[in-house]
């Protein structure tokens, strides 16, 4: 026989529930009075949770059979185990995502701010230091947070201190619950005196300040890469704060296309150049510049691609180089550049043209003269282009007429 049943009652078990029983009876209360999720049962919550409490307790469940509620004062069982600590423990923590309060897992931690720096191609070349203004909120330092003088701020005595408000509403036949910010405080849980309240934060406990952040920007960095600053981020009372985060962001380059720790570069050559040889000069990011040589007899084609090994972007952190491919594209000479017996010399030291096939028996061999384009064949051309691309490109037209028949 127990002396008293109450703990039991509350829990909806009889006294002779076993462990598991007194667990799943407690999750199940638990779940539905939590006060995140149903506030106006605070004090039910922290009933039951006492309750099983005790009863999970071998030992205090034993003094509480024999000498009920009072045994467990006089016989120094008191003290007891906080009930959010108990529901966090028992489901993990942040069940209903409630902030600022604590359990095993230790105070929340806020958000993390992320910030883009952009960033040129020489720079992540180089390497460089950036300076990087952000705004950021801190802890009051006149009221540490407070947000009023000490003493001053008190519980909301409408929501209890969890900022939420529930109502109820008549839909027909059913009960609609609304759950909404608290009008009395405005969410906070908390009520200040106007009186006492701080007057550089005006009670809200943070204040606006201006920060200014050194980023370091190492040689190779890619795009996307991320330089954390830890606990940097916004402030608040009892809260860890997040990170600030700054992704780099690579800027476009007039010359240099980058790929990994590879650059591409398109360099126009002339035609004595791509024919006999001789120099082009490479500008690189590090200003220094570089002189190319194209061998004579090595022939450059017109979008023929060359590698220079190890003038790409330096990889990050390590010391090996990428390399720099060079595209070419090679400039020919206007119509009637030279004089006719320069290009019968140059005819002369040219490779000698192929030889024309033979006309096929039966076919009549008929002399005609090649015209740059004017405005209308021009357009004919774009005209018949544009064709072209919806024949092969159908936008659905008959396709769908047919499904539809």
């Amino acid at each position: 026989m127990v002396r008293e049943t109450k703990f039991y009652e509350l829990l909806g078990v009889p006294p002779t529930a076993d462990d598991a029983q007194l667990k799943k009876a407690y999750r199940k209360l638990a779940l539905q009075l939590h006060p995140d999720k149903n506030p106006d049962a605070g004090e039910q919550f922290k009933e039951v949770s006492h309750a099983y409490e005790v009863l999970s307790d071998p030992e205090k469940r034993r003094v509480y059979d024999a000498y009920g509620e009072e045994g467990l004062n006089g016989g120094g069982m008191g003290g007891g185990v906080d009930a959010h600590d108990l529901f966090s423990e028992l489901f993990g923590g942040g069940m209903f995502g409630r902030g600022g309060r604590r359990g095993p897992s230790g105070p929340r931690r806020g958000r993390d701010i992320a910030h883009e720096l952009k960033v040129s191609l020489e720079d992540l070349y180089r390497g460089k230091t950036s300076k990087l203004r952000v705004e950021k909120r801190v802890v009051c330092p006149a009221c540490e947070g407070r947000g009023g003088k000490e003493g001053s701020v008190r519980q909301c005595t409408r929501c209890r201190g969890h900022g939420i408000e529930v109502e109820m509403r008549q839909m027909g036949p059913m009960v609609q619950q609304i759950q909404h910010e608290c009008r009395g405080c405005g969410g906070a849980g908390e009520e200040i005196d106007p009186r006492h309240r701080c007057k550089k934060c005006m009670g809200i406990k943070v204040v606006t300040e201006n920060k200014q952040l050194e980023v370091n920007i190492d040689r190779g960095m890619k795009d996307g890469q991320k330089v954390t600053f830890s606990g940097e981020a916004d402030q608040m009372p009892g809260v860890i704060p997040g990170d600030i985060i700054i992704v780099v962001r690579e800027k476009e380059h007039p010359r240099f296309k980058r790929r990994g720790d590879d650059l591409f570069y398109e360099a126009e050559v002339d035609l004595v150049t791509a024919l006999a040889g001789g120099n082009i000069h490479i500008k690189h990011l590090d200003d220094r510049v570089l002189d190319v040589a194209i061998l004579p007899g090595e022939v450059i084609r017109p979008d023929e691609t060359k590698v220079i090994v190890g003038q790409g972007m330096p990889s990050h952190r390590h010391h090996n180089m990428g390399n720099m491919f060079v595209r070419f594209k090679v400039r020919f000479p206007e119509p009637n550049w030279t004089s006719e017996a320069n290009l019968k010399a140059l005819e002369a030291i040219l490779p000698p043209r192929e030889a024309l096939p033979a006309v096929p028996s039966g076919c009549v061999a008929e002399e005609v003269v090649l015209a740059s384009p004017d405005a209308h064949h021009q357009k004919k051309m774009a005209d018949d282009m544009d064709e072209e691309y919806e024949d092969a490109h159908p936008q659905g037209g008959a396709g769908v007429q047919c499904a539809q028949q």
